[in-house]
Formats: structure tokens, sequence, C-alpha cells
């Protein structure tokens, strides 16, 4: 039976072209037997610590790469803890083993990077070509994966069908609707699929007994006599009500623009009574005409001081995202307080302003192709989706005349 010492250590081999990653291996010693372990980490050489071998994170890293290489180093740690665990193991086992079986043991270890080194890799990347809300999307899916696992990492090959279907699970027992789990779902099976194409996970399909759909919302449009009784409401003078009043009113006024979009159109966006911006979601030019509503709003908003249009951010400049963040949920929270004193139906959002404005649209009979145009939809699927509760409005009213004729 061996006793000898076993030990492991971290190494990086520098790219044989100059400026390129070199690659990160494990040097694992066993009874004078010295074996190579390639890890697939790529780093570039200032970004490792060859003193201490360790990941190094260099001044001035942006974000991006700083989170992918926080990640890689958790992983390492990880790897080496399994290792001296898999020794121990066989150190305490009573039956003969050799320097073969450890190595064997390591080497079948999942070959897949962790859960979270995965997905931060991946959420590094988005925010590198700066698509922050998709980023900010599969922020939010690990974060409740890890709520679920009490911060535990898993590795991507162990993603079953039996783990992923006690997560739904444990998403339903803390109150979240279906449309909330699909949408973790749906990031994470993104996040393994992706890893299928990489060939680093098993080719089976855990995601395959939960609910991955999307279903149909309740109504989030109001109609004209809604949207007139909004604008004529009286908020008592209270300026924060007034305010998010004037940027849902701005919202509906420009063909439902986002609140993203609002929050960051510049003064340099109006020019000869046109408003020119490009949508963030989705990357397309929206030119809207300026219209004498509009201005008033931006009159009773624009600093002098500021690029901006309306002064939703208040600093230039500085954590311009967080600013748009914050600005987001109390603009919602204050015109759920205007929808509730306007004794509304349904909650009042952003989100509101948008969907009424298409259904208005509709009701109007304005063609299809326009009203999707005019929202800057990439198709006509994602238009038919916003007017999917006024159709259904619109049939029931039919069928009511029907059987009011019997």
């Amino acid at each position: 039976m061996i006793r000898n010492m076993k030990t492991i250590k971290v190494k990086f081999r520098n790219s044989s072209v100059p400026g390129r990653k070199g690659s990160v291996y494990y040097q694992i010693c066993i009874d004078r037997q010295v074996i190579h372990i390639t890890t697939g980490y790529r780093l570039l050489p200032e970004e490792w610590d060859s003193d201490n071998r360790t990941v190094r994170i260099p001044p001035y890293t942006e974000k991006a790469r700083m989170i992918f290489l926080e990640s890689v180093s958790r992983q390492i740690s990880l790897d080496i803890r399994q290792f001296h665990s898999i020794a121990a193991r066989f150190e305490a086992n009573l039956t003969d083993y050799t320097s073969e079986d450890i190595i064997t043991a390591f080497k079948s270890r999942p070959a897949s990077p962790s859960l979270r080194l995965f997905m931060q890799e991946i959420i590094a990347e988005k925010l590198a070509s700066g698509k922050f809300r998709t980023a900010e999307t599969y922020t939010a899916a690990l974060n409740s994966f890890m709520d679920y696992t009490d911060g535990m990492d898993v590795f991507m090959a162990d993603l079953s069908s039996e783990l992923i279907m006690k997560y739904e699970w444990f998403l339903k027992n803390k109150g979240l609707t279906r449309n909330t789990s699909s949408f973790y779902m749906r990031i994470l099976r993104a996040a393994y699929n992706r890893a299928d194409e990489l060939s680093i996970v098993p080719q089976k399909n855990p995601f395959r007994e939960v609910y991955t759909g999307v279903d149909k919302t309740v109504k989030r449009a109001v109609g004209l006599n809604e949207i007139k009784k909004i604008k004529r409401l009286d908020l008592g003078g209270r300026e924060k009500l007034e305010f998010a009043r004037d940027i849902f009113l701005f919202s509906f006024y420009t063909r439902g623009m986002s609140f993203i979009d609002i929050c960051f159109l510049k003064k340099k966006n109006l020019s000869h009574g046109i408003l020119s911006y490009i949508r963030k979601k989705t990357g397309k030019l929206i030119t809207i005409r300026w219209e004498d509503c509009m201005q008033k709003i931006a009159d009773r908003h624009s600093d002098p001081d500021s690029p901006y249009l309306i002064g939703i951010i208040r600093k230039p400049h500085f954590r311009e995202r967080e600013q748009y963040k914050y600005a987001s949920l109390e603009t919602n929270k204050y015109l759920k307080e205007i929808g509730a004193m306007a004794r509304l139906d349904i909650p009042l959002t952003m989100y509101v302003a948008r969907h009424s404005w298409a259904s208005i649209a509709r009701s109007k009979n304005i063609p299809l192709p326009i009203i999707s145009e005019c929202m800057g939809h990439d198709n006509e699927l994602t238009t038919r989706i916003y007017l999917a509760s006024l159709d259904s409005t619109m049939v029931d009213r039919a069928n009511s005349l029907i059987l009011k004729s019997l």
C-alpha cells in the first residue's frame, strides 16, 4: 500500500505566440510519478502570478474580465480541494491502491466547469459587449440557483433532471409565478446548451421535466378613457407622483418608448422637430415627430447643464446604469400609487404605457405592420403578443353581440 507524498501544483504555460493567452495546468506528483493535467483555463501572461502560482488581476482590469478571473481562481481552489479530498479518501480506505487510482479518480471528476464559473464567464462576455440587461438576467438566474443550493457550487455536468425539478419546486414554494420560474429555467437552459455545444457536458436534457414556456399574462393595457383620467388626476402637488405621471405620459406620447430609452435620450436626439434614437433592446432606429405635449414634459424636467433631454439621470457620467435602475424602481412604485388613486383594475407601470399605446392603436384600426414599426419591434409576432389581451376582448364583445341576438 503506497503512503508517499502526494502533491498538486498549479502551473502556467505561456503561449508560443507573444501576447496570446497561455494555459493553466496541474502538475500532480504521486510516488515520484509526475502527471500533467490541463484545465482549459486561458490567461494572459500578466494575469498569472508565477511566484505564488495564483491568478493575478492586473490594475485597471475591466469589470467583465475581473469577474472571470475571480471565477477561475475559485475554480482552481475547488480543484485543489478535490484532489486532497480524493487522496485522503484513498488513505482512509483499508484496501490497497496505487498512484494510478488517485490520478484516475481525479481525472474522472466532472470535467466541466462549475455552474458559477461558466455563467460568470457568460456574464463577463455580455458586459464586455455592452449587453447589460442580458448580463443582469443571467446574474439574477445564477443568484437564484445559488440561493437554492445555499451558495454551494455545482459542476455543469452535474445538472440533472432531478436537480432541476427540485429547483423548480423550490421556486414554487417561494411563491414565484410559473412565468418567473420559467424565466430562470430558460436562462439556465441556454447556459447548459452553450456548454453542450462546447462538449463539456453530457448530451442530456435536464430541463425536460420542468416548465420553460410562457403563460399568457393578465391584461397590461388601459384604454383612452383611463389615460385621460391619469392625465387629469389631482395628485395634490406631490412632486414625485407628478414626475412619475409625466414619464408615463411621455412614454405613451412617444408610442410606448421604454423607460431605459427615455432615461438616455439626449438633447442632440431632437433636431428640426424630429426625435431620433436607437432602441437599446433591438438596436433599431426610431424616429418620432415632436409634439407640443412632449415638449411640455421636457420643459418641466430638463436640466440646462445636462446632456440628457429629461432629467432622470441626475449625475451624468457617474454610475449611470445604477441611477437608471433606481429611477425605474421608484417610478414604477409611484405609478402603482397613481393607479390605485385612479381606481384602475390593473397595477400601473411603465409597461402599461407601451401596451396601452399598441392596444389603442389597434382599436383605431391601424394596421399591424405599422404598429409594429412604430414600436420598434423586430417582427410582428412580438406585436401580436402585446395585442393578445385586446384581441381577446374584441372576440368576447363580438360573442356577446351574437348571443344577444338569439
